[in-house]
């Protein structure tokens, strides 16, 4: 994939085997994507447990819980000590928004902290929002949160997209929405987050 000129990796929400992403058997996957410096992307609705019929109540209260899929590979990688074994490693959490990451990290450093032994969970040598912090990106669209949150997450994590031509899209308000959304950033966050930030996490040169 690299030889043809690709610079990311699309993963599906569950991988096709009998275990998933957290088993050693994965190593080598996640070893080569961190010698290739390919950044690994889960995108919502690519797992069996994320569709929008798998809801309670009116089909529109699936739209609010299909960032779940991609939150739970985020835990898994983190709470498996999976960036233990790949300090390099690079995901995306693609289209699932950015403004619940600020709770989700607080949330996971708390669970780490009360309940590590109780639940059995791994000895990890960080915190886990640092990891999040760290290795995991968000592309979003529109999400007035996650640029007002910028000061709780790494701003050059944050990566926004238009989405188009889906019907989440911002177009054709796009220019609108950001101008909106962003007003309160500097010059420099602006930049990061809406296309130095991208360039710089899949290797892209922009001239």
């Amino acid at each position: 994939m690299r030889k043809l000129g690709f610079v990311g990796v699309m993963m599906p929400g569950e991988p096709g085997t009998e275990f998933d992403y957290d088993d050693p058997r994965f190593d080598p996957l996640w070893e080569a994507a961190t010698d290739l410096d390919m950044p690994l992307s889960f995108h919502i609705l690519t797992s069996r447990s994320s569709g929008l019929d798998a809801t309670r109540g009116p089909k529109i209260n699936a739209f609010l819980q299909i960032i779940r899929s991609c939150q739970d590979v985020m835990g898994l990688f983190i709470f498996s000590g999976v960036f233990d074994r790949h300090p390099g490693l690079k995901l995306v959490c693609a289209e699932a928004d950015a403004g619940w990451v600020p709770h989700y990290m607080y949330r996971m450093d708390h669970a780490y902290e009360y309940h590590r032994y109780l639940m059995k969970a791994p000895p990890l040598e960080r915190k886990p929002s640092e990891y999040f912090r760290e290795h995991v990106a968000m592309t979003f669209q529109d999400d007035y949160v996650a640029f007002q949150c910028k000061d709780l997450v790494n701003v050059r994590r944050l990566m926004w997209a238009s989405d188009f031509p889906h019907s989440d899209s911002t177009w054709p308000r796009s220019q609108a929405v950001l101008a909106e959304q962003t007003a309160h950033l500097t010059e420099q966050e602006k930049d990061w987050i809406c296309h130095d930030n991208v360039a710089g996490w899949y290797g892209i040169e922009v001239h």
